[in-house]
C-alpha cells in the first residue's frame, strides 16, 4: 500500500523507531505525545493518512500535521512548541516554596495561612498565591471534622451492611431505619428579603422556636421509597409504634432486614419483645460513630437541605405539613441511593486515612 502521490514518505532510523516505541509504551508519557508517536509509526508503514486517522480516531489533517512535522524536524517536531505570550514571572522554585510553606508551616499568630499572609511571606502578589493554591487544590481557610469508629466489630459490621446493599438476599426487604429527633419549628423574627438580580436571599440570624417534632423513617434501599412517621417524642414506645407501621406496610411473605444505629431506643426490652414475636425481622447495627453506613442518613441530609434549613414554620403543624409534603414528593418519584464501594475499598480507605493521621505529627 502506498502513501499516495502527495504524501512525503516517513523513513525512520533505528534510534528514532526505538524512541517512538518507548514514547508509545511508557506509562508516564503524556497521552498527546504517545498518540503522535503512534501516528508517525503508522505512517512509517507507508499507509495513507485516511487509514491512520481511522485507526486512531483522529482527523486526516491531524495525521498530516504530525507527518509533516516529523519529516521536517524529526523527533523534535513531535514536542510541544513554546506557546506565545509573555514569559513566566513565577518560577517553579516560587511555586514549590509556596506549597511547602502552606503544607508544612503556619504563620505567626494564626492557625492557618491566608492569601495576604502567604503573599507577604513568599514575596509574591496575593493573586499569584491564590492561583497557585487553586492549581494544587489547597484551601487553608477550610477545615472539616472527622471521627473514627472504635467499635471492636467494625470490620464485621461493615461487611454485613455493605453486603446487604450490594447483594441483598432474595425474598427480603432491606430497610434503613433511624430517627431525626427534635426537628425545630423555627420562625424568623422578621420577614425575609427575597432574592433579586444582584442580591441573594436574606433572612435574620435570630428566630423564634415553636416546638419540635421527631421523624421516624425507613428507607427501602432497593426502591428508594421512604416510610415516615412524625411523633412529638422519640422514646422506645414511639419506636415500637413506628415498627408496627412498618410491619403493616411490608408484605407478610418477605423477610425484613433493619439497618439501625446504636441508639438506646432501639435496644430496650419493649423492642426486644416486639422482635421476639416477629422472627422474620433481623437487625443489623452500624458500628459506633459510623452512622454514614446507614443510607437513611443521606435522605435526612437531603430533607434538611431542601426543606428544613431555609424553611419558616410558625407552628409544629406547619413543620409537620412541610415534612409530609417532602415525603410525598420523594415517594412519587423515588430514586434509590446506589452504594458503590465494596467493604475492601472502604477498609483500605480507612487504613490510608489512619496512616496519614499518624504520619502528620500532630
Amino acid at each position: 500500500m502506498h502513501p499516495g502521490p502527495h504524501l512525503e514518505p516517513v523513513c525512520l532510523t533505528v534510534e528514532e523507531r526505538e524512541t517512538l516505541e518507548r514514547w508509545r509504551r511508557r506509562h508516564s508519557t503524556a497521552q498527546a505525545l504517545a498518540l503522535r508517536a503512534s501516528i508517525v509509526l503508522a505512517c512509517a508503514q507507508q499507509r495513507p493518512n485516511s487509514d491512520v486517522a481511522a485507526e486512531f480516531r483522529v482527523s486526516k489533517p491531524t495525521v498530516g500535521k504530525w507527518r509533516s512535522r516529523f519529516c521536517e524536524k524529526r523527533l523534535d517536531g513531535l514536542l510541544d512548541e513554546p506557546r506565545p505570550g509573555a514569559p513566566r514571572q513565577i518560577g517553579d522554585a516560587d511555586v514549590e516554596r509556596v506549597i511547602s510553606l502552606t503544607l508544612e508551616s503556619t504563620p505567626a499568630g494564626a492557625t492557618h495561612w491566608s492569601t495576604r499572609s502567604m503573599a507577604k511571606q513568599a514575596g509574591l502578589s496575593q493573586s499569584a498565591v491564590s492561583r497557585i493554591w487553586r492549581a494544587f487544590a489547597l484551601q487553608p481557610h477550610r477545615s472539616e471534622t472527622f471521627k473514627l469508629s472504635r467499635d471492636p466489630l467494625f470490620i464485621e459490621k461493615v461487611r454485613d451492611i455493605v453486603g446487604l446493599y450490594m447483594s441483598p438476599p432474595d425474598k427480603a426487604l432491606v430497610l434503613c431505619v433511624d430517627e431525626k429527633t427534635e426537628v425545630q419549628a423555627l420562625d424568623r423574627t422578621a420577614p425575609l428579603l427575597p432574592m433579586r438580580p444582584g442580591q441573594i436571599e436574606r433572612r435574620t440570624h435570630d428566630y423564634r422556636r415553636h416546638g419540635t417534632v421527631s421523624l421516624f423513617a425507613a428507607l427501602d434501599a432497593a426502591s428508594g421509597k421512604i416510610l415516615g412517621s412524625l411523633q412529638r417524642r422519640h422514646r422506645s414506645v414511639e419506636f415500637v409504634k413506628f415498627l408496627d407501621q412498618v410491619d403493616s406496610a411490608v408484605p407478610p411473605d418477605l423477610e425484613v432486614h433493619l439497618i439501625l444505629d446504636n441508639y438506646a431506643t432501639h435496644k430496650t426490652a419493649l423492642v426486644k419483645r416486639w422482635l421476639a414475636k416477629r422472627p422474620r425481622y433481623q437487625l443489623h447495627f452500624t458500628p459506633t460513630s459510623a452512622s454514614w453506613l446507614n443510607l437513611v442518613e443521606r435522605w435526612f441530609a437531603a430533607l434538611t437541605e431542601k426543606q428544613l434549613r431555609r424553611g419558616v414554620f410558625r407552628s409544629t403543624r406547619e413543620l409537620e405539613s412541610a415534612i409530609t409534603r417532602y415525603l410525598e414528593v420523594c415517594n412519587d418519584d423515588p430514586k434509590p441511593f446506589i452504594w458503590t464501594k465494596t467493604p475492601e475499598q472502604i477498609l483500605e480507605s480507612i487504613v490510608r486515612f489512619c496512616k496519614r493521621v499518624s504520619d502528620s505529627g500532630h
